[in-house]
């Protein structure tokens, strides 16, 4: 059975053929893989399944058929165990407004089980960590988006678990909160050694953050590999050029000068948000050398050119794209074809 594993050896979660299915959709198809310590990222796009695999891994709700463990525990019977070992940052936002971070987190601590004192001492070693702390007493409902984030971060943190679910911790977010929410997530690993599965519809943002990344695509398994082979695979260049009179379509212009240079380029206006963008994969320091060269030999004006973040859906086509032959039906067929890096 093809599946995604850890290359460490310990396995922090693991799932064997875990389907959840409800009347009319199925969010988990026999989903397979065994995560390791570290911070591993989960992308999919919105209803690929991911908050229904953590509630099932959190022991709140039960799968259809398959198993899976956390921390060495099973999750259809011991989910009461779990959750005193494991934290949770849920995505929707769940924060009393009348009441503060203080409050809130000390609550959060004692149903953890930890005492009043230990309670209140971990409250405010936390919110100083998540930069709360001269704000910890200022109702909730006062809070801006990226602190109402910073709390659930803080609550989840609070009893010092083994490991932590962030689910889409960087929603509604600009992006310097994003940055500075990236940086707090990769140093709960580093920092305290707890192992994070963080979730995301952005592979751009794991692909900063995570040791590991998966992928899944309606409940299945899509791609599995660690960050530095996945950033490989994955890295494309963005051009998006001016027209002149002598080159009214300087999208064409550009991309045919690079073929005749033997550079392969894509027509990016299919994609998401491309508009008439041309993709190609970068190839060192030497690339942005050639474009640069090839536009200003035609006269052309650059709009922009970057390292491009990749929309889940595009990731999705390449491994269509990439599976070997005509499309089977075949889930194991698939799940072989797109492979397993790392």
């Amino acid at each position: 059975m093809a599946r995604a594993t850890n290359v460490g050896g310990v396995t922090v979660i693991a799932t064997e053929s875990l389907s959840k299915r409800f009347p009319r959709v199925t969010a988990l198809d026999r989903l397979s893989m065994d995560v390791g310590p570290g911070v591993t990222g989960l992308v999919g796009a919105n209803g690929a399944g991911k908050s229904t695999l953590i509630k099932i891994l959190l022991g709140l709700s039960p799968a259809t058929e398959g198993r899976a463990e956390v921390l060495g525990l099973d999750v259809a019977t011991e989910g009461a165990a779990i959750r005193e070992r494991v934290g949770y940052m849920p995505e929707h936002d769940c924060l009393p407004p009348d009441v503060s971070a203080t409050e809130f987190v000390v609550h959060m601590a004692r149903m953890s089980g930890l005492p009043p004192t230990a309670a209140r001492e971990r409250t405010a070693d936390t919110l100083r960590h998540v930069g709360l702390y001269e704000e910890r007493y200022r109702p909730m409902g006062g809070y801006s988006t990226g602190m109402k984030q910073r709390v659930k971060l803080a609550q989840a943190l609070v009893h010092d678990p083994e490991l932590v679910f962030l689910d889409e911790p960087t929603n509604g977010l600009d992006p310097v909160g994003r940055d500075e929410m990236l940086g707090l997530i990769r140093r709960i690993h580093t920092d305290f050694g707890i192992s994070v599965l963080v979730t995301s519809h952005l592979l751009g943002e794991l692909e900063r953050t995570c040791d590991h990344v998966v992928v899944v695509d309606g409940g299945k398994l899509l791609r599995s590999s660690s960050t530095t082979d996945f950033t490989q695979i994955t890295t494309t260049l963005a051009i998006e050029v001016t027209d002149t009179d002598e080159h009214p379509d300087g999208t064409r212009a550009v991309r045919d000068a690079l073929h005749t240079r033997g550079v392969t380029v894509q027509d990016g206006s299919g994609l998401p948000g491309a508009g008439h963008i041309l993709l190609l994969t970068t190839q060192g320091e030497e690339t942005y050398d050639l474009v640069r060269d090839v536009i200003a030999d035609l006269g052309l004006g650059l709009v922009r050119m970057e390292q491009r973040r990749h929309h889940i859906s595009e990731v999705f086509k390449n491994d269509t794209d990439t599976a070997a032959g005509p499309d089977t039906g075949n889930g194991e067929q698939r799940k072989e074809a797109v492979g397993h890096g790392g």
